[in-house]
């Protein structure tokens, strides 16, 4: 978010939607969050997907990109004490 401010209730999320400009309002990324909000107002739907919808179109941008610096999971076969 600019300047470093949160989106905490809905009516945050639905007045930072209803400011953008125009270009950008219109993005399919915009358009299903405010879907997603609408629907959680008025039908009292899952307030997830909001959530889900604003979160994926404030970083559209982003790229994520897998870290192979992370620890290995070892999720091989179980070992039994019988077969030790």
């Amino acid at each position: 978010m600019p300047k470093g401010r949160r989106l905490v209730a809905l009516r945050d999320a639905g007045d930072y939607v209803a400011k953008l400009p125009k270009a950008k309002h219109m993005t399919a990324e915009w358009q299903a969050a405010m879907l997603a909000l609408m629907l959680v107002v008025d039908l009292n739907g899952p307030t997830m997907m909001a959530r889900i919808g604003i979160m994926r179109a404030l970083n559209r941008h982003t790229e994520r990109v897998f870290n192979s610096d992370r620890k290995d999971k070892h999720w091989g076969k179980r070992k039994l004490k019988r077969d030790e």
